[in-house]
Parts: C-alpha cells; sequence; structure tokens
C-alpha cells in the first residue's frame, strides 16, 4: 500500500472588525484574521496539505484571490475540494498533525473541541488529528498567525482486494469466527472505493468550482 506526506502553511495578518474562524470555528476575540476568504489559516494549511500530498497543486491554483467568487467564502468549501483531490487520487488520511503559532488567543482551552470539528471536517476519527499551539517566542509575530499541518495519506486498495482480503480471512478461519470475519469486512468496506472509505463524503459537485 503506497504512502504520502503533505505539507501545509499559511499565515495571516490580524485584523480588527472581522470575526475570528480558525479549524472552521468561529471563536471571540477582538480582531480576526485578514484574506480573501474568511481567513481561516488552518483550514488553508490543510487544504495545502491535502492537495500537496497528491500534486496536485495548491489552495490558489483552485480558489485565486483575484477571484471575486471566493470573497469572504467559507474555507470549508476549500477544504472539501481537496478531500476530492485526494479521493480522485485513490488516497485516504491516515492522520494529520496541526501546530498554530499566535499570541493570542490562546488555543489549549478550545483544542478539543478545534480537533474535533477538524476531524469531523475531514470526516475521520478525532485520534487521527493532532492540533497544537506554540506562541512566537523569539519571533516578530504579534500580529500574526501562522499555521503549519503534516498530513499522512494511504492508498486505497484496488477493486477486488478487499473481497481477497476477506476471502483469506475466511479460509482461516473457524466456523465459530464467522461473525468477526463479516465484522472485519464490514470495517475494510466491501467496496473499496466508497467514499466511507475516503474517509469524507461528497457534499456537491465541485465541477464548476475548478
Amino acid at each position: 500500500m503506497g504512502m504520502r506526506i503533505g505539507y501545509g502553511f499559511d499565515s495571516h495578518a490580524f485584523k480588527p472588525g472581522v470575526p475570528l474562524v480558525l479549524g472552521g470555528m468561529k471563536i471571540e476575540h477582538p480582531e480576526g484574521l485578514a484574506g480573501h476568504s474568511d481567513g481561516d489559516l488552518l483550514l488553508h494549511a490543510i487544504t495545502d496539505a491535502l492537495l500537496g500530498a497528491v500534486s496536485a497543486g495548491d489552495i490558489g491554483t483552485f480558489f485565486p484571490p483575484s477571484d471575486m467568487r471566493w470573497k469572504d467564502a467559507d474555507s470549508t468549501i476549500f477544504l472539501e475540494t481537496a478531500l476530492e483531490e485526494i479521493a480522485t487520487a485513490g488516497y485516504r488520511i491516515v492522520n494529520m498533525d496541526c501546530v498554530l503559532i499566535l499570541q493570542r488567543p490562546k488555543i489549549v482551552p478550545i483544542a478539543g473541541e478545534m480537533r474535533a470539528r477538524v476531524a469531523d471536517l475531514l470526516h475521520i476519527p478525532d485520534r487521527d488529528v493532532s492540533i497544537k499551539a506554540k506562541t512566537p517566542e523569539g519571533l516578530n509575530h504579534e500580529g500574526t498567525a501562522v499555521a503549519h499541518v503534516t498530513v499522512l495519506l494511504e492508498s486505497l486498495p484496488e477493486p477486488g482486494e478487499s473481497r481477497a482480503k476477506v476471502a483469506e480471512v475466511e479460509d482461516n478461519a473457524g466456523a465459530d469466527d464467522t461473525d468477526d470475519v463479516l465484522v472485519r469486512a464490514l470495517i475494510d468496506g466491501e467496496e473499496p472505493y466508497s467514499t466511507r472509505r475516503l474517509g469524507r463524503k461528497p457534499s456537491y459537485d465541485t465541477d464548476d468550482l475548478t
């Protein structure tokens, strides 16, 4: 089974008078993040990590800031498109590690909620998402937020591979193990290219976005 690694980075300056959105969450704070879209730099970095892992370009390739369609856009749209790209390439997410660097607001008190939100957007278990926060000690980042993201993908089995694996387990299992075999078959997925196997479920047709 093939593995691929993706890395994403983004930074935005804080700006008064706009809402702060991080990881798909609106956070109470006097300033938000400046950007053409909603300024969610964590979702932007995740999007770039996913696209980079399958060599599909970057977020600007799909959603150029010069295109007014994406003015103040919800960054979950960008993420969904990146998930479409990795699905099309035949990969799924194994796990993701995210680092936020900012002076304030404090992320630790809401890290668990943010982790759950990101995992929900990616359609993967919470345990497969890590979100850490650091203060920019010694760096001139007082008015800026930075995000670094690393993602690991694995290739999906070829058509028929899952059934062959289940058949092999059945051959090696006793009669009392039949239920266990069926459970494993459901977990592994009888249809290797179903959207549940991709770690996501499509919400709309992205043909008009690219």
